[in-house]
């Protein structure tokens, strides 16, 4: 598995969404300069997970987007296979089976390492709410201690 660029941008702007949840939408500037991220590139990523229906957009003068569920809805393996693709390290570690790609599949040694790792990684993502992690956010965020 890797996360692009692009399904870092996805994966922050969706959680900074689902932060402010109940406060409706937010601009794309707003977003952009939350995030630090450029407003062109926002604009792409913020594209695609509408195209995933991660996301919803509403236009005018008070437009902006926002989450298309709640965050407790969205799982944070949805977003990632949905950007950069499949989680398996490679092909052959998918459990369809349908690889054939290598002709040393039935003896291969490193098919069911692979997909174990596969299975490890998909039974954290796959459990992660965007709700589960605003709270760790939040919960973050009140741990801050200033000191003089």
């Amino acid at each position: 598995m890797k996360i692009t660029y692009k399904g870092d941008y996805a994966l922050k702007a969706i959680l900074e969404l689902a932060l402010n949840y109940s406060n409706g939408v937010i601009t794309i500037h707003d977003l952009a300069r939350r995030l630090d991220i450029p407003v062109k590139f926002l604009e792409q990523v913020l594209l695609v997970l509408k195209k995933g229906t991660f996301v919803e957009s509403r236009r005018g003068k008070v437009g902006g987007y926002l989450l298309a569920r709640h965050p407790s809805g969205i799982k944070l393996g949805d977003v990632i296979r949905f950007i950069d693709g499949p989680i398996e390290p490679l092909p052959c570690a998918g459990l369809d089976n349908k690889y054939k790609g290598c002709a040393d599949m039935h003896k291969c040694v490193f098919k069911n390492i692979w997909a174990e790792v596969a299975d490890s990684i998909s039974n954290v993502v796959d459990e992660v709410t965007f709700e589960d992690l605003c709270q760790k956010a939040r919960a973050a965020k009140k741990k801050v201690v200033y000191q003089i």
